[in-house]
């Protein structure tokens, strides 16, 4: 029996088709948008593959079913007929292209001559140079959604030897456009992600983060040119009044109004005015002393004067602004911004305008001073208190674990917030300890309700301080270890800027404390535009939204597009979602809605003591 022996021309057709397959991989390799790659697969067919013409095509889901050409080479003659190409069950319908399309099959044409061959497509072909047709239909995550159409200059051309490594070309050709896709998409979410984590969304102006930001930057190049920086504080005292009168969009759209007065302000810098809260405004002057700053807080307040039309309404605004100036009143950022916000409150008391920072700084820091020494004591004596807010399953309504909050009342001034006490243990080096304390007391808490039959995990908060201390794993580890602790007591909290701070050292502690088998959180996540590519790295489990985008999510559409975006991407990365912030039951059907799976805010329930929790009712919330 003779072996078979390909023969030249067999040889040579399956040269091509394997250069095709060759030279469409490397562009698969190279290509960074969907177009490009398009173009060039049609141009590694007809150049380099030796083919007649090739294009690529999208099936449109009109009436019509009509056929979008995206890229296409060797089609010089006949360009009109290209409108006619569609995948309906019609003679027109019958091409190559079509039939594929239609069938969910690879469709040959081996002679574009033969009768069976519908005669409109046949003289197109023919003008063409065109001897046989090759269609592949394309698909993207599971759906037909397109073709890959081939024209060989001689008739039989596609026999099966040379059509498999085109279909594996064609293959591999929707798989690079599916991930382009995904990437186009991941990219377009990051983008509107970065975007909201700077700019209000109503007013279009830098929100508050960006303009601390902005301020360290102008700080930092003044200090290397010796020369002052101001910042005001702008607030507009009849929001509230306005608000109660017409409601939230009414004032919303005299938020809006002020802030495109204030941009036209001679001497005010787009870029440098941001919206810092519902009513009040931010404004840098990187190169202001006093009397430059004071000299524009006047011509701020005459414009905010004027009245403003606001739907047919003409409304006014009192407003005050306070100005704080580097380097006399603070050499850092936050230093500004705090002063700045007193001597706001000092212009609201004393009824002036204008009022410059005066509050006296050695007594502000003697003040610093002995509240850090009290707060370290309390927490050396174990004077804090526990408290948690409950997390709802969204689906079941069932309690699922509680975030561990700690609380400070202060032998003398009381009840102190949470808030001014956190950022002085953050600014003073206590945060740490401050952490620990927190740690032991969950677990403590935990080793306690599992005694009485509870199993409900607590979530601890690791700050950037606490990220950088060499001894974090060691005393994580004997607190586990101490208590016994087992896999879903503990579920530690990390915020997304926080794991920026460092991306490579985060990601190391990040895998040895899940060796210690406890969950692991990304909080505030939207807020510090960590990458995909770096998120995937995470062994994390869950991601908590920020509130700031849940909390707005009813009323824009910018972050309810972020929320769906979140939620959608956790999901594919095989985490679960948690959404903070969650005050109202509209807020809460809605994150159902979208899939999430946890919730935590008031309208679930307040933070309580921990002494309570364990009678703690969950709320009729259930989807």
């Amino acid at each position: 029996m003779t072996p078979h022996r390909t023969k030249p021309r067999e040889l040579e057709r399956l040269g091509r088709a394997l250069r095709t397959l060759s030279a469409a991989n490397r562009a698969l390799l190279r290509a960074d948008d969907e177009p490009t790659l398009l173009h060039e697969i049609c141009r590694v067919i007809v150049e380099v593959a030796g083919y007649r013409a090739a294009m690529v095509v999208r099936a449109e889901h009109d009436e019509a079913r009509s056929i979008t050409t995206l890229a296409q080479l060797g089609f010089e003659q006949g360009q009109g007929e290209f409108k006619s190409l569609t995948w309906a069950d019609s003679e027109e319908g019958h091409s190559a292209t079509g039939t594929a399309i239609r069938t969910g099959e690879p469709w040959v044409v081996n002679d574009v001559r033969q009768d069976s061959f519908p005669s409109f497509w046949r003289e197109f072909s023919v003008r063409q140079g065109i001897g046989s047709l090759l269609s592949l239909p394309l698909r993207v995550d599971g759906q037909v959604t397109g073709a890959l159409t081939i024209g060989a200059p001689e008739p039989d051309a596609f026999d099966e030897e040379e059509r498999m490594p085109l279909e594996d070309a064609a293959e591999d050709l929707a798989f690079g456009m599916a991930t382009l896709r995904m990437r186009a998409r991941a990219a377009a979410a990051e983008e509107t992600i970065r975007r909201m984590a700077y700019q209000d969304a109503a007013t279009g102006l830098a929100n508050r983060v960006r303009l601390r930001e902005q301020l360290a930057e102008d700080i930092a190049v003044a200090k290397d040119e010796r020369r002052p920086v101001a910042l005001l504080r702008i607030e507009l005292e009849r929001l509230r009044e306005i608000n109660e009168a017409l409601g939230d969009q009414q004032a919303d759209a005299f938020v809006t109004a002020a802030a495109q007065r204030l941009a036209q302000v001679p001497g005010v810098e787009r870029e440098r005015l941001a919206r810092l809260a519902e009513g009040e405004f931010g404004l840098v002057l990187p190169r202001a002393g006093a009397e430059v700053a004071t000299q524009l807080a006047q011509r701020v307040l005459l414009a905010l004067a004027e009245p403003m039309d606001v739907s047919g309404l003409l409304l006014d605004s009192r407003s005050a602004v306070g100005i704080s100036l580097f380097p006399g009143h603070g050499t850092d950022a936050d230093s500004l911004m705090r002063r700045a916000g007193i001597a706001l409150g000092q212009a609201r008391r004393a009824g002036s305008s204008v009022s410059l920072f005066r509050g006296g700084l050695d007594t502000e820091c003697a003040q610093r001073i002995a509240l850090m020494g009290d707060l370290r004591g309390a927490i050396e004596r174990n004077e804090l208190q526990l408290y948690c807010q409950p997390k709802l399953n969204m689906v079941t309504g069932a309690l699922c674990g509680a975030e561990a909050l700690v609380r400070w009342e202060h032998p003398r001034q009381g009840l102190i917030n949470p808030g001014d006490f956190i950022r002085l243990a953050e600014s003073t080096g206590l945060i740490t300890p401050l952490t620990y304390w927190v740690l032991d007391a969950a677990l403590r808490q935990c080793y306690a309700w599992r005694e009485h039959g509870m199993h409900q995990p607590l979530s601890v908060n690791l700050s950037v301080r606490d990220l950088r201390d060499p001894r974090l794993l060691d005393r994580i580890g004997g607190a586990l270890a101490t208590w016994g602790a087992q896999p879903g007591w503990i579920d530690f909290e990390l915020t997304e800027s926080a794991l920026m701070e460092d991306p490579a050292g985060a990601l190391e502690t990040l895998n040895r404390l899940k060796r210690l088998n406890v969950s692991l959180t990304i909080d505030d996540y939207g807020t510090g535009y960590s990458s995909l590519s770096y998120l995937r790295q995470l062994p994390v489990d869950s991601i908590k939204i920020d509130r700031s985008f849940v909390t707005d999510m009813t009323r824009n559409k910018d972050a309810a597009t972020i929320v769906r975006s979140t939620i959608e991407l956790a999901h594919n990365l095989d985490l679960s979602v948690i959404a903070e912030g969650v005050e109202d039951q509209p807020t809460f059907d809605r994150l159902a809605a979208l899939g999430c799976d946890m919730a935590q805010g008031y309208c679930i329930s307040r933070p309580i003591p921990v002494e309570e929790f364990r009678h703690w009712q969950a709320p009729g919330h259930r989807h």
